[in-house]
């Protein structure tokens, strides 16, 4: 009998070393593994200012323009799978990106916004336990533009997750654009650059229940996409307020239908009047996937593509380009097509 017993809570021992073994190896891989997913952080002299060399007419919607997608998730809770960069937003913006992916939430009664990826927060470092604010975010929007006048910011804000109205997180958001009122362009119309060098681009993909008007920003929303098979094109029209709006976001996409779906979108073109935001990202088909392992894949298909072979309407451009894991040396490649 006492053998017995020894046996039995032998093998419970081995069966608790065992599921222990499987707790560690997963805390390992969503929590460090994260940790070692980065991106070439070298250095593209003029980055910073590339836009200095274009001309101030030139309606933003015709400029082909470097995003970066859920801008704010360099660092998040369940890294694993809400991590979807490795600059913070003042590195991407001095990389070359204009074009930021604002996740905002709230409760009722906060007095400050937060970026979160879903439902996990973003964080604003590694190993802290707090929030990252739309404070912290624009801190470093400011800091950029104070050191490049000749450079815009789109600022693209979409209500994530909480409780909060959009009424309310509109009078939050309006509140800290009051902050530096020099460093915002507030309007309802797709502006020039000349117009928005300096200044921060309010892009906003909810109604303006407060009733703002210009000072709500651009109308810039578009039903989800996720990877449901559809009857129209991966890149749809939308139209949020005057601006015919071309987006392809098929964020449930494998590699292959991703960047099918990207290359072909691509070639709809951004004519007088319109914009387009291409997204590369994607977290796959899996309800929960890992962004970078897609990146890892994607970002390379699309700094091996020649941007220029594209064929596009007669005086149509490519429009606005965002990805994960954006590097400096990407968002040349995209950039540079404003020169060629």
């Amino acid at each position: 009998m006492k053998k017995a017993v020894l046996k039995i809570l032998k093998g419970f021992g081995v069966g608790l070393a065992a599921v222990c073994g499987i707790l560690v190896l997963a805390a390992g891989t969503l929590l460090v593994l994260p940790l070692t997913e980065g991106v070439d952080r070298g250095e593209i002299p003029g980055s910073g200012g590339w836009m200095a060399a274009l001309d101030d007419g030139m309606s933003l919607g015709q400029i082909v323009i470097p995003g970066t997608h859920n801008s704010g998730a360099e660092y998040a809770q369940l890294a694993f799978f809400s991590k979807c960069q490795s600059l913070s937003v003042r590195e991407q913006l001095e990389a070359g990106f204009r074009y930021l992916d604002i996740r905002l939430s709230g409760e009722p009664g906060d007095d400050e916004l937060r970026l979160t990826h879903g439902f996990t927060n973003c964080k604003p470092s590694a190993l802290s336990n707090k929030a990252l604010t739309l404070g912290n975010v624009l801190e470093d929007c400011y800091a950029f533009l104070d050191g490049h006048p000749s450079e815009t910011v789109l600022f693209c804000a979409k209500h994530e997750h909480g409780e909060i109205s959009v009424r309310d997180m509109q009078t939050l958001l309006l509140a800290e654009a009051e902050k530096r009122p020099d460093r915002w362009l507030l309007t309802d119309a797709m502006p020039t650059l000349g117009e928005a060098r300096g200044r921060i681009v309010l892009l906003r993909r909810w109604e303006d229940e407060a009733g703002l008007g210009p000072d709500a920003g651009i109308p810039f929303g578009w039903a989800d996409q996720g990877g449901t098979p559809s009857t129209v094109e991966d890149v749809e029209a939308n139209f949020p307020g005057e601006l015919l709006l071309w987006v392809q976001d098929r964020y449930e996409y494998g590699v292959g239908d991703k960047w099918t779906a990207f290359r072909s979108g691509l070639e709809t073109g951004v004519g007088e009047g319109e914009a387009a935001v291409h997204f590369l990202s994607t977290k796959g088909e899996a309800a929960y996937g890992h962004p970078y392992y897609f990146a890892k894949r994607l970002n390379p298909m699309l700094g091996a593509l020649s941007l220029s072979e594209i064929v596009l309407p007669k005086g149509s451009s490519l429009g606005w380009i965002v990805v994960d894991f954006g590097s400096a040396k990407l968002a040349e490649h995209i950039y540079a097509e404003n020169f060629r």
